[in-house]
């Protein structure tokens, strides 16, 4: 009888230790899982991103040299044939806007019997550079997967430029709208 009552206890104080020892972390630091504490110490916080103008009206109109985004920017075709395929902020979907501008340019490259063509993928100033790259090939390949859809068969090579080379380089939506983009360039 003495020998039931020490394995009841001994077994009672085996279960109450592991309770305690399970339940430690929510008793004294206040957390439901025990990880709550080191995962906001490892929390790294993004920088705000800020778009600043230049104040001087000088300095701005020395940043854009027409000539050198014309050669730059180049399609290969009589300048204004291809449009460039605009996309919403931080999305690869083609709206329906961008779908014409597909369409119209794929006949355009049929018409002009072009055996290569370079899709470049851009996009805004706003997220890191590492980030833009990827939603410019992802922009770039959406377009890319459109043109197959149409039966155009052609050499279609993809590439991105993120924010790092932007076809427009003014403080404005119009050319943040223009930089979110796809741009045909014809070999």
């Amino acid at each position: 009888m003495r020998q039931a009552c020490r394995v009841i206890a001994s077994g009672t104080l085996v279960i109450l230790v592991l309770l305690l020892q399970g339940c430690a972390a929510r008793w004294w630091w206040e957390s439901k899982s025990g990880q709550e504490g080191m995962a906001q110490g490892e929390l790294i916080k993004e920088p705000q991103i800020k778009v600043i103008a230049p104040d001087d009206e000088r300095l701005a109109d020395s940043r854009t040299h027409h000539s050198e985004l014309s050669a730059r920017n180049a399609t290969g075709l009589i300048e204004g044939k291809l449009g460039d395929v605009l996309f919403d902020f931080d999305q690869d979907s083609i709206t329906t806007d961008a779908i014409r501008s597909v369409e119209s340019n794929a006949k355009e490259l049929r018409q002009e019997k072009v055996t290569h063509l370079i899709l470049e993928g851009r996009s805004d100033e706003f997220g890191s550079s590492a980030y833009n790259l990827v939603l410019g090939e992802r922009r770039a390949r959406s377009v890319r997967s459109y043109l197959r859809e149409l039966g155009l068969s052609i050499e279609v090579t993809t590439t991105s430029y993120g924010k790092d080379r932007p076809l427009c380089i003014e403080y404005s939506g119009d050319c943040g709208q223009r930089n979110r983009s796809v741009h045909f360039v014809v070999e």
